[in-house]
């Protein structure tokens, strides 16, 4: 027993100090971590380009039509189950569009953001300083990303504060290819040197270099993702028809129509989530948040 304490307290002072080492500082900013589906979802609302829409906003409206859906086809169709599966996909229309505007806007902007990196380096070449090289893509910049700068440009106007300045201007472009120029231009600001011209280059080319070689690649794998909402929206489309005629869908108001639909929604959910895997090119990470 008498071995036993200081060995414990041996034992609880090395795992202090291991802790120690891991747990951050207080007020240590967390920058790359992954994002949490909260956090990815705000993203895509951010991307979409919906001012003014929260994440609880849209889950909420997921649930009001998840819930419309299900009295309506409950009281045309008169059988529950089917009524649950098209509420279900009406619940999950919301996100849908969101996340399907988001896609289509990031195309967008990959193809804009190197325009806007050579207004930066031009406006860097005249002599304006970082902020005002920034603050002057609210006028001259790509139309799709002249808000957020403007909104930089009023911010650092009244602020003066140039790096928190620039945390918000992430916040409003939650755009992975913005986070690494925000990080480039603080990196310059707060260290300083003469290869700023050259770093904004080398991002333009890789930036051009990326959308040029992710266009074609999307162009060649389309057809993947067209047949595989094809194929997923071909089953439920026949069941739609059917419900028009109540007489031919009462076997599913049964335990086992019901767990037929129960499998089919399944085997078509994961079937979806398979081909657009496969066929879809991975989307880039914020990861400098």
């Amino acid at each position: 027993m008498s071995g036993l304490l200081p060995g414990l307290a041996f034992g609880v002072g090395a795992f202090l100090v291991w802790w120690s080492c891991w747990v951050p500082e207080p007020g240590e900013r967390r920058r790359g971590h992954l994002a949490g589906p909260v956090e990815v979802l705000r993203d895509e609302v951010v991307q979409a380009g919906f001012r003014g829409l929260g994440v609880r906003t849209l889950l909420g409206s997921c649930v009001v039509a998840f819930v419309l859906v299900l009295a309506l086809g409950w009281f045309v169709i008169g059988v529950l189950p089917i009524a649950v599966c098209f509420a279900a996909m009406a619940g999950a229309l919301p996100l849908l569009v969101v996340r399907r505007r988001a896609r289509k806007r990031r195309a967008v902007l990959r193809d804009l953001w190197p325009e806007a990196v050579d207004n930066i380096v031009s406006a860097v070449r005249a002599g304006m300083a970082l902020p005002e090289a920034l603050a002057q893509l609210g006028d001259r910049g790509p139309e799709e990303l002249r808000e957020p700068f403007r909104r930089f440009a009023e911010d650092y106007r009244l602020t003066g504060r140039f790096s928190d300045c620039l945390d918000r201007l992430k916040e409003q472009l939650s755009d992975p290819v913005g986070d690494r120029l925000v990080e480039s231009l603080r990196i310059a600001r707060e260290v300083g040197g003469n290869d700023l011209g050259r770093l904004l280059r080398t991002l333009s080319g890789f930036l051009r270099e990326d959308a040029r070689t992710r266009a074609e690649l999307e162009t060649r794998q389309s057809w993947t993702v067209n047949a595989a909402r094809l194929a997923v929206a071909a089953p439920w489309a026949v069941l739609a028809m059917m419900s028009t005629r109540p007489e031919s869908v009462q076997a599913y108001s049964t335990s086992l129509g019901a767990a037929v639909l129960a499998v089919g929604a399944l085997v078509t959910a994961v079937a979806y989530w398979v081909m657009m895997r496969i066929g879809r090119l991975p989307e880039d990470q914020r990861v400098l948040r």
